[in-house]
């Protein structure tokens, strides 16, 4: 596991190490950085023996609308969301090629898929990464690797909640009337668990989903409207 805050990290470490009794190798470090990613991956290897699954989950960019983004934002949420995936998939794709076997998994959005207001730095570039995941899945399928992407929709995290404030600043309603709006547009009425999104991540990491490369997956309780 890896992520920027050290703390935080570890605190999550000790909770899978308690409740699954599992070993757990933890980093701190920003995927922003190929070399910290280079070396990460390494380190990974060199305790266990290989890297047979990846999943690459940064966190969104700031909401805002398209003359609200300046062009350093634009260069942050490609840094952030899209470079960070290729510098994670020219690490690990060496080592599942050399078994026969791998998944790389993608975390981005809905978005991918219906394009949602105050978030075009998220709706484009996470498009990007879908397209990513289409060309990794052609080109390395022959190796045993299989690669996807994930889309949730509105998921009851802290993300939701920054999203909330800033929709609620823009727009007069209240926090919680944005949340129930969110709710309401989807068809199961309510927002998702972080865990229903762990669940179908697991699912596509196994040998369950061993015919299944190249999709975008959405755990968004029917949120996306299209076919």
């Amino acid at each position: 596991m890896c992520a920027r805050n050290k703390e935080t990290l570890q605190q999550a470490a000790e909770k899978i190490r308690k409740q699954y009794n599992a070993e757990v190798f933890f980093e701190p470090l920003n995927v922003t950085d190929p070399t910290a990613v280079h070396h990460f991956v390494e380190a990974v290897v060199k305790k266990f023996g290989a890297a047979d699954i990846c999943v690459t989950n940064a966190g969104g960019p700031p909401a805002k609308g398209f003359l609200a983004a300046s062009i350093e934002d634009w260069r942050k949420a490609v840094d952030l969301n899209f470079l960070s995936a290729i510098y994670f998939a020219r690490e690990v794709i060496p080592h599942m090629q050399r078994k026969h076997w791998g998944r790389i998994i993608t975390i981005t959005s809905v978005t991918t898929k219906q394009p949602v207001a105050e978030l075009v730095l998220s709706n484009a570039v996470r498009a990007a990464v879908v397209g990513l995941v289409k060309s990794l899945a052609n080109e390395f399928g022959k190796d045993g690797i299989l690669v996807n992407n994930v889309g949730p929709g509105f998921t009851a995290t802290d993300r939701l909640k920054e999203l909330a404030k800033s929709r609620s600043a823009a727009s007069g309603s209240t926090e919680k009337e944005i949340f129930d709006g969110w709710a309401a547009d989807a068809p199961l009425k309510r927002l998702g668990e972080p865990r229903e999104l762990a669940d179908a991540i697991v699912w596509l990491a196994s040998e369950r989903a061993s015919y299944i490369t190249g999709q975008t997956l959405l755990v968004d309780g029917g949120l996306y409207k299209g076919l």
